[in-house]
């Protein structure tokens, strides 16, 4: 969540809370671990798991999958902003696919919603080849896949091991659980006693979210 996302002070719900306190909130948000933030998006119906659009288009159904923390956080903001609650992350019909592929596949087939499979010989074979043996399945391809998914883009497998290769050169905060660090790291204020930091920043922004009037 960037600081040009967060809601202005005294809109919405925010502004049962004081000045001082609202400004504390915003500041604070960024402290919350995951746990936290869904904990709040449970009491307010607030959504976080990704919903998946039936072929016909006629319905949507969760899925396993979750939103990242930045999207949660900036979904959180614009509720406290306006009070509407946000439509959860849904992947298009258009991108999903059976679990298998049931065919060979090449560098410029689509890499469909369901398709990434990390037992599939196929499908990590040729990510393999495209990258000269460095492919490896984890958390960076995942979250590099979803980012495609979400924006309802189905990825060449191509394309995908360009990203992948690319992302282990320059985008390791995908992976990092916390944002603030990253942000007081580069501030120079992420000592040894960061932890003890965190935790405070988290309980005040927990105590005034308790006061955030609830659907």
């Amino acid at each position: 969540m960037t600081r040009s996302s967060k809601p202005v002070a005294g809109e919405g719900l925010l502004a049962g809370l004081a000045p001082e306190e609202q400004r504390q909130l915003l500041d604070d948000l960024n402290y919350l671990n995951l746990q936290e933030i869904r904990s709040f998006c449970d009491r307010h119906g607030l959504p976080y798991r990704i919903l998946v659009e039936a072929p016909d288009r006629s319905r949507r159904t969760a899925t396993r999958d979750t939103d990242r923390k930045p999207v949660i956080l900036d979904r959180v903001c614009h509720y406290l902003a306006t009070g509407d609650v946000p439509a959860a992350t849904t992947i298009p019909a258009a991108i999903v696919r059976p679990r298998e592929p049931g065919r060979a596949l090449g560098p410029t087939d689509r890499l469909y919603y369901r398709w990434y499979d990390k037992t599939d010989p196929t499908v990590i074979g040729l990510l393999q080849d495209l990258t000269d043996g460095r492919f490896r399945n984890g958390a960076l391809a995942r979250v590099l896949l979803m980012e495609h998914w979400t924006r309802g883009e189905a990825p060449t497998f191509a394309e995908f091991a360009d990203a992948w290769l690319a992302a282990t050169n320059g985008r390791r905060d995908l992976l990092s659980p916390e944002y603030a660090f990253l942000t007081d790291l580069r501030q120079g204020d992420a000592g040894p006693d960061w932890k003890a930091r965190r935790t405070a920043r988290a309980r005040r922004a927990l105590e005034l979210l308790d006061r955030i009037p609830r659907p």
